[in-house]
């Protein structure tokens, strides 16, 4: 993961850790809670790859698991994040660019699905039996919902910023993780060595003739 994208990945975490805690989480909504931090982490991972949505979704799991009124054990949502991350990088689209808006909803629904049922099943081994008292397929249908409903004002916008203000300007150039175009020395020397491979031809002068003015 470049260097230059925490910064902003950070910022986006933070801004959506907030909303997650100070305002939806305080919202009193049948069913699941909005995971604004879902959303991010999918937008990002979407731009930054498997890797960086990884990394990123550790990150998020991470301080929302420290961040108050936590009542879960510490690392469980860092796993879900995780590998929520890991999963929406896969299919990131070329140069980090969503093709339709329906494809993202849909990376969106899968996402939300999976890290409830996951959420409720790390929480189900390590003895957390709330998901079975407010009733599973409740806490799916309504959270599919509410990341459905909020994903179009979401993941766009931090699509848009991890694009814009996550990119190196020297790697950039380069696009050696991108597998862009532009590939710096290494296009530059095949494509002169594509040139200047191919098989020369001399003339030859027959001795006794003379070439004509």
């Amino acid at each position: 993961m470049r260097l230059a994208r925490i910064p902003v990945s950070a910022a986006l975490i933070l801004l959506g850790l907030i909303l997650q805690v100070s305002v939806f989480g305080r919202l009193q909504l049948p069913g699941a809670t909005p995971d604004i931090l879902l959303l991010v982490v999918v937008g990002l991972a979407m731009v930054y790859g498997p890797t960086g949505g990884c990394l990123v979704g550790f990150g998020a799991g991470l301080l929302a698991d420290l961040a108050p009124p936590s009542d879960h054990a510490i690392g469980r949502y860092a796993l879900v994040l995780c590998l929520m991350g890991y999963a929406a990088g896969l299919l990131r689209s070329e140069y980090g660019r969503q093709r339709s808006v329906s494809g993202a909803l849909v990376v969106v629904g899968a996402a939300s699905i999976a890290s409830t049922l996951l959420y409720a099943t790390v929480g189900a081994l390590v003895g957390d039996t709330a998901a079975r008292h407010v009733g599973l397929g409740g806490l799916v249908i309504s959270a599919l919902l509410y990341d459905l409903l909020l994903a179009p004002f979401v993941v766009p916008l931090v699509m848009m910023l991890g694009r814009r203000f996550g990119r190196d300007p020297v790697a950039a150039a380069s696009d050696d993780d991108e597998g862009g175009p532009g590939l710096g020395s290494l296009s530059r020397y095949r494509t002169t060595r594509d040139i200047s491979s191919g098989p020369s031809y001399k003339k030859r002068r027959v001795p006794g003739f003379s070439r004509r003015p």
